[in-house]
């Protein structure tokens, strides 16, 4: 099926970032994630964490200006805001293990309807896997929300009913973030927070091929 209104990757950072509380400690995950720093609303405060040792990230740096001692855990040059800091390693996954961080955002391959996360390893023969630090995040960040397309290149849901690739962590996701909609995850199964124009419930049931609650009256 093609969407026409379906969100780009700076669309989908863009809807991520509304739903960021002011004074929230945010992690962002390598990949997709990453730009969720350039679309935070203005008039908030939002201290971002990288794991490989930075507190008080800024948005990307404009070409030129970039400097390649001062990077983020994806090996990308990042900028420092007034008052960040840099520090070890092992001091920043302390603050991942011990609950420090409000909001990771991590991609993942797959996520289900109760939160479980897959995002490490495809398990296929060859692949390299890479956990980083997404064990710590997952089980150590306050919420842990996943940003990624709704479905693979071959038009299978990445949100499915129990993960089949190896797991990162269980029962961890609270929202999924994807082109096509936004959904919370939990005990209680799916549940729709929104879609994209012209994609209703009935079709989103279809393509993910699981129950989905609908949206609650409040909105997100």
């Amino acid at each position: 099926m093609n969407f026409l209104n379906k969100r780009d990757k700076a669309a989908i950072a863009q809807r991520v970032a509304e739903d960021i509380f002011d004074g929230a400690y945010v992690n962002l995950g390598i990949g997709m994630p990453t730009a969720v720093a350039n679309h935070l609303p203005k008039g908030i405060e939002v201290v971002l964490h990288s794991e490989n040792g930075i507190l008080g990230m800024g948005p990307q740096p404009t070409a030129g200006d970039e400097d390649f001692d001062l990077i983020n855990a994806g090996k990308q040059p990042v900028t420092l805001l007034k008052g960040g800091a840099y520090f070890h390693h092992a001091d920043s996954f302390a603050m991942m293990r011990g609950g420090h961080i409000d909001i990771c955002v991590l991609g993942a391959y797959q996520v289900s309807v109760k939160g479980d996360l897959a995002n490490w390893s495809t398990g296929e023969v060859g692949a390299i896997p890479a956990v980083g630090g997404a064990m710590d995040l997952a089980v150590g960040a306050k919420e842990t929300w996943v940003m990624m397309d709704l479905l693979t290149k071959t038009g299978q849901s990445k949100v499915v009913s129990s993960c089949t690739y190896p797991l990162t962590g269980l029962a961890c996701v609270k929202r999924i973030y994807t082109d096509l909609c936004t959904l919370s995850c939990g005990p209680d199964g799916l549940r729709l927070v929104d879609t994209v124009e012209g994609l209703s419930h009935a079709d989103l049931v279809n393509l993910i091929g699981l129950p989905i609650q609908p949206a609650s009256s409040a909105g997100h």
